[in-house]
């Protein structure tokens, strides 16, 4: 059933673990609950001690009875059996108690280790893998992940019982015994042909998962954009389409581990035959009793039915190697972006060199074939150029969201690499195009960067950019809630809002990505009053497509193709005649004040 896997691929940073390599991953785990999991081997000892004791006493209460049918004795039996039960009760109690205890800890560190690898990832992570895969990773597979130990304690359970009846069959019959072993290799190899099996089926019941999470999460977060275009039916098409595949997948699955039972249990009922067909001679041949005769055959079920349990459980196992599997390779997934160092200067005053840098999201897409440019301490550069000239490249190397592949990148001399991350993201303020809020009021995503910042630190960051005007808009000035990404205010006061956000971190290096491209011209003018006290004394980065935040630069470089093909302030550039005036011309002179005024004098005029 080739079609059913159609599309459903591995990500690039799965990789494959043996079962040995997995379980000693596990048992790192959980060894710090070794305390805890020798108390639970004492429990699950003596509760199948108990629960063999049983058939023991059961059975020699029936040759007695047999011979002496007094109430009293059979009394004495029956409370002797209800002990062993309440016995074998409690002590199960106590395991299934500090299992439960052991297993949640040991999930609530694997997934702080899982989500903090995840957050660790740079960005070029997040481009080549959906986030509903990533989610599901972290909370469904770290979830069943915890059902290997429920499982192997529950067989180990299974298996104690049935070693202590296997040594008091020996004092029954021993050919009849020996006769029980030789076949449980057939059970056993039985149970283990299908650990491949189980385990890739159960890894494409996973990855089939991961995408319908994916999908759903891209669709509710692009919900706005398909109602633009009301393309509501094609992505419910697309989910009918995933959710069908999920069912042939889980179908297929659900067949596969459940085969195994009638094939156990036929196993089974063929042991069995052959014991009560060699148990009955022996009764004859050597005189077993009827309770010994009872106490062996009840034995052959219970020894029977941990093996039927541990080809379950195999089946299940894989389940829970699977996830684990699943969530360890997500946990060494490798960072693309490596640091040779931990430096942590007293301050970083912000002079930064590219020297022959050469980066590539793809291997044949290059972005910066061979970039040199020295931005000194405390100046303000514009980047303008056309769309994928190179622009956010450059800033997003500088905040190491990317790894470049050739050259370095200084800043204040030292490279760029052996800063500790950190400290040097401490001094590097980013103000995006599209600002995220997080849920909150306004005063919280201000802090964000500075979570021990005062109230009145935070306020006067707020007020320095347009003067705090803005805030009088707010509802409730800075306990405004801001909602799900920001949805409870507009999109300006979003950005204003991460305006001050980066005001409030004080960084040495400021960079405004296009962060005033999708803002009214009053809510500009608010943010350009606040910029200018802002860019003082600090190295500023503007990439911008509005001519406000490009003018008044010290120094504008022009990029094309992701090489520097004219540089030198707003005048100069436009005196030069070049590829700048071109772009002036087709972009910024609408902005200006002139061009404005030219046109509403030819409005009035008309």
């Amino acid at each position: 059933m080739p079609f059913i896997l159609d599309g459903l691929d591995t990500e690039a940073y799965d990789r494959n673990y043996s079962d040995l390599e997995l379980l000693r991953r596990i048992m790192r785990y959980f060894s710090p609950f070794s305390g805890y999991m020798v108390l639970v081997s004492i429990a699950l000892a003596l509760n199948s001690i108990a629960g063999t004791a049983g058939p023991i006493v059961v059975s020699k209460s029936i040759d007695i009875v047999a011979s002496d049918p007094r109430t009293k004795t059979i009394f004495l039996f029956a409370v002797a059996v209800m002990m062993l039960g309440a016995t074998g009760w409690f002590f199960n109690y106590i395991r299934q108690r500090i299992t439960a205890r052991v297993v949640g800890d040991v999930v609530l560190t694997l997934r702080q280790d899982v989500f903090r690898r995840t957050i660790e990832h740079d960005m070029s992570f997040y481009d080549a893998h959906p986030s509903g895969k990533i989610v599901s990773r972290v909370t469904s597979d770290t979830q069943d992940f915890s059902h290997v130990v429920t499982l192997v304690i529950d067989v180990l359970s299974q298996f104690l019982l049935v070693v202590f009846l296997t040594g008091w069959l020996f004092t029954i019959h021993v050919g009849l015994t020996l006769l029980l072993l030789i076949m449980t290799p057939l059970a056993v190899t039985i149970a283990l042909s299908f650990r491949k099996l189980a385990r890739a089926v159960t890894q494409d019941s996973r990855r089939i998962n991961a995408t319908i999470n994916a999908q759903i999460q891209e669709s509710i977060s692009g919900i706005v954009v398909a109602k633009s275009y009301r393309q509501e039916q094609r992505m419910y098409e697309t989910f009918i389409k995933n959710n069908e595949q999920s069912y042939r997948i889980g179908l297929r699955r659900g067949v596969t581990l459940t085969f195994i039972f009638p094939i156990m249990s036929f196993a089974a009922g063929i042991g069995t035959a052959i014991l009560v067909f060699f148990g009955g001679l022996a009764m004859k041949a050597d005189g077993i009793s009827p309770g010994n005769w009872y106490l062996f055959m009840q034995a052959v079920g219970f020894y029977w039915w941990p093996l039927m349990s541990i080809a379950s459980f195999w089946s299940q196992f894989q389940d829970g190697l699977s996830a684990a599997e699943r969530v360890f390779a997500l946990i060494d997934a490798k960072h693309s972006v490596r640091q040779h160092d931990h430096l942590e200067t007293a301050a970083i005053k912000g002079k930064i060199e590219f020297r022959e840098v050469q980066f590539s999201y793809k291997d044949e897409e290059m972005v910066l074939p061979d970039f040199s440019l020295t931005i000194p301490q405390g100046v303000t550069l514009a980047l303008v150029g056309h769309t994928g000239a190179g622009k956010s490249s450059i800033a997003r190397l500088i905040t190491r969201f990317y790894e470049f592949q050739q050259g370095d990148i200084l800043i204040d001399g030292l490279n760029i690499r052996s800063f500790d991350l950190n400290h040097l993201k401490k001094h590097i303020g980013l103000v995006p195009q599209d600002p995220y809020l997080f849920s909150g009021t306004v005063a919280d995503n201000i802090r964000y960067g500075r979570p021990e910042a005062t109230d009145d630190e935070v306020c006067f960051a707020a007020t320095q950019v347009g003067q705090g005007d803005w805030l009088h808009d707010l509802p409730e000035g800075l306990k405004t809630e801001t909602g799900a990404r920001g949805a409870s205010i507009s999109l300006g006061q979003r950005q204003l809002v991460a305006l001050a956000r980066v005001l409030l971190k004080n960084p040495a290096i400021f960079i405004l990505d296009e962060a005033t491209a999708s803002i009214d011209p009053f809510t500009e003018s608010r943010i350009q009053e606040g910029l200018t006290t802002v860019m003082k004394n600090r190295t500023t980065l503007v990439i911008a497509h509005r001519l406000s935040t490009v003018k008044n630069a010290d120094l504008i470089i022009v990029l094309d193709q992701g090489r520097i093909i004219e540089r030198g302030n707003h005048s100069d550039l436009l005196r030069k005649k070049g590829h700048y005036a071109e772009l002036y011309n087709t972009y910024f002179r609408y902005q200006s004040l002139e061009y404005i005024e030219q046109f509403d004098q030819m409005s009035s005029k008309s």
